[in-house]
């Protein structure tokens, strides 16, 4: 990842702030669904869309993995759509992801280049809304619990609804590992 520098601090500050905003302890999980009811974005599950959108039980069914959550906007008005045939923890991340868009103030762009046919990628804003998302759903607190042995990895992610990827990425993305190992190492060192 390339994110500018003081970033993350920036997200952490942000996070800690929305779920403030939510009556949220940095402990607590974070429903994305509730957020989204919160800044008054409305979620649609790609099945409620299926019947009327030409291509979209291809996703549902047969290519689950290719399409995960987007952002459709009228004006400024959004809507998330999202693949609600991932496991919930899926869910969650890709929900937690979209919503840190508009938390970041990332301005929208048309989904597609006119003129290649491709997507639109600004790989700046998802590596931003990666790490928000994330940062949502595990905060450093939570990450420290686990990496420091207070809580298992399978009770962790059921308590806050992340999968085993999510977690693993937070605990050593935002440093926790390390953390908790030198405090380990620490520790034995005075010991002796």
């Amino acid at each position: 990842m390339s994110l500018r520098w003081g970033f993350k601090s920036e997200a952490t500050a942000l996070a800690r702030e929305v779920r403030a905003e939510l009556g949220l302890s940095p402990l607590d999980r974070l429903d994305p669904r509730r957020l989204a009811q919160h800044l008054e974005i409305p979620v649609v599950g790609l099945s409620e869309l299926a019947a009327n959108l030409a291509g979209a039980q291809h996703f549902l069914d047969k290519d689950r993995g290719a399409f995960s959550a987007m952002t459709v906007f009228d004006g400024h008005r959004r809507m998330i759509v999202h693949n609600d045939s991932h496991s919930e923890a899926r869910q969650n991340s890709n929900l937690a992801h979209e919503l840190a868009h508009p938390l970041l103030f990332h301005e929208p762009s048309p989904a597609l280049d006119r003129t290649t046919g491709c997507r639109n990628w600004n790989n700046n804003n998802e590596e931003e809304a990666d790490w928000l998302g994330g940062e949502l759903l595990v905060t450093i607190e939570m990450a420290l619990i686990v990496a420091r042995g207070r809580l298992s990895a399978s009770i962790a992610r059921e308590r806050w609804g992340v999968s085993n990827q999510m977690l693993r990425w937070r605990l050593n993305a935002s440093g926790a590992v390390r953390r908790a190992q030198r405090e380990k190492a620490k520790q034995a060192t005075s010991r002796n």
